[in-house]
C-alpha cells in the first residue's frame, strides 16, 4: 500500500479508536438494552421531562453506535475493493476506492471532534447573541450579516432557530439580536463563536471608502432541569411589552414579549414566543443560562479566559477577521484557519472554523490530549 494511502487509513483508524473509547463500545449494547427496557415501562410518561431526556439519551447512543459501525464497515469495504482492484489490475476501481477513503477520513475526523463534545452542556440547545460594536451604521449592518450567516449555518444542520429579541439599527441593520438555536450539540458547536468578529469592506452606504466594523457574538447553553440554578424572585424584575422584530423566513417570531432583568448582575433577557406564559419560561431559562455561564467562568480559568477575550467589540479583541476588500479572506486569529471563500462563509459554511477551534480545545482538551488519555 502506498505511503499516502496508508496515512489516510491510519487517520481513519485513529478516529475510530477515539470514537470507540468515547462510546465505551464494550458496554454500548448492554446500555442500549437497558434504555429499551426503561422505555417500555408503563409509567414512562408520568414524568414528561424525564421521559424526554431518556428518549434523547437513547437516541444519542443509537446515533453514536451507527456512526462508529458505518465508518468501520466502509473502511473495510473500501480496503477490500482496493485489494480486488489490484488483483484484477483494474485501476478505475482502485482510484474510486481511494477517493472514497479520503472522503471517509474527513468524515471520521469530523465525527471524532463531535465525540469530544462531552462538556456538561455541550449537547444542549444554545442562546446566540449578536451585538453591533464599533462602526455605527456599518456595524449594525455587519451584525445583520452575521445573524444571516448563523441562521444559514443552523439551517444546514437542520437546527431550529427561534427569535428571542431584536433591536433594529437607527438607519440599517440591527443593534442586537438573540436567537435560541435548537439541535443536537448546538451549544457545543456555537461556543467556539463567542468573541468579536471584524469586517473590512467598501462601504455600501454611498461613502465609497473602505470601512472596518465590529460585532460581538456570545453563545450560552440552554439550561435544562438537570442543572440546578437558583434565582431569588426578589432579585428580578419582569416586564411585558410588544415586540417589533422583523424576524425572517426561517425564524419564528410573534408580537408579544417578556423581559427579565436580574438586578445583582445587570443581565437582561427577553423572549418573543406564542404566549406570555411561554415567554416567561423561555426568558427564565435564558437568565439561568447566563447565570450558569457566569458561574462556569468563575470555576474554570480557561473558560473564563475565553469569554473575557471577547472584550469590547472593537480593535484588539477580535477572534476572526472577514476581509472583503482589497482581497477576499476570512481568518480565525486563534487557530489561523483561513479561506478565500468569503461568500461561502457568509452563507453559513462555518464548520471548518468551528472544527479547527474544537480540535484545539474541546472540553478543556486538545484532540491529541484526548487520544493520549485513551
Amino acid at each position: 500500500m502506498r505511503a499516502d494511502l496508508q496515512n489516510t487509513v491510519d487517520q481513519i483508524e485513529k478516529s475510530l479508536d477515539l470514537l470507540r473509547q468515547r462510546l465505551n463500545w464494550e458496554t454500548a449494547e448492554h446500555r442500549l438494552e437497558e434504555f429499551n427496557a426503561r422505555i417500555e415501562a408503563p409509567d414512562l410518561w408520568n414524568d414528561q421531562a424525564a421521559a424526554q431526556k431518556l428518549m434523547r439519551d437513547r437516541q444519542s447512543l443509537v446515533d453514536a453506535m451507527e456512526v462508529y459501525s458505518s465508518i468501520q464497515q466502509e473502511l473495510s469495504d473500501q480496503l477490500e475493493l482496493i485489494e480486488l482492484g489490484e488483483l484484477e489490475n483494474d485501476a478505475e476501481i482502485v482510484t474510486e476506492a481511494e477517493a472514497s477513503l479520503t472522503a471517509l477520513a474527513i468524515k471520521a475526523a469530523s465525527k471524532e471532534l463531535e465525540a469530544l463534545l462531552d462538556g456538561e452542556t455541550d449537547g444542549n440547545d444554545s442562546f446566540l447573541e449578536i451585538k453591533s460594536g464599533a462602526g455605527g451604521t456599518e456595524a449594525c449592518d455587519w451584525a445583520l450579516m452575521l445573524a444571516r450567516m448563523y441562521i444559514r449555518w443552523a439551517e444546514k444542520r437542520g437546527f431550529e432557530v427561534d427569535l428571542q429579541e431584536e433591536t433594529p439599527g437607527t438607519e440599517a441593520g440591527i443593534k442586537s439580536v438573540t436567537y435560541q438555536i435548537k439541535g443536537k450539540n448546538a451549544y457545543g458547536w456555537l461556543k467556539s463563536e463567542s468573541g468579536t468578529h471584524r469586517l473590512v469592506r467598501i462601504s455600501p452606504f454611498g461613502k465609497g471608502t473602505r470601512e472596518t466594523s465590529f460585532a460581538a457574538v456570545g453563545a450560552y447553553p440552554v439550561i435544562d432541569d438537570n442543572i440546578e440554578i437558583d434565582v431569588n424572585p426578589a432579585d428580578i424584575r419582569i416586564d411585558t411589552y410588544r415586540s417589533s422584530g422583523a424576524g425572517g423566513q426561517h425564524v419564528n417570531t410573534t408580537d408579544s414579549a417578556v423581559r427579565i432583568t436580574h438586578h445583582p448582575t445587570g443581565i437582561v433577557v427577553t423572549s418573543s414566543e406564542k404566549s406570555q406564559h411561554q415567554n416567561r419560561d423561555i426568558a427564565m431559562k435564558a437568565l439561568k443560562s447566563r447565570l450558569y455561564q457566569l458561574e462556569m467562568d468563575r470555576r474554570n480559568a480557561e473558560v473564563n479566559a475565553m469569554h473575557e477575550a471577547k472584550g469590547d467589540a472593537g480593535w484588539g479583541n477580535q477572534i476572526r477577521s472577514y476581509v472583503l476588500q482589497p482581497y477576499q479572506m476570512v481568518k480565525d486569529l486563534r487557530t489561523n484557519h483561513e479561506t478565500a471563500d468569503t461568500q461561502g462563509v457568509l452563507d453559513g459554511d462555518l464548520d471548518p472554523f468551528m472544527e479547527a477551534t474544537l480540535a484545539q480545545q474541546v472540553a478543556g482538551k486538545s484532540r491529541a490530549d484526548a487520544r493520549a488519555e485513551d
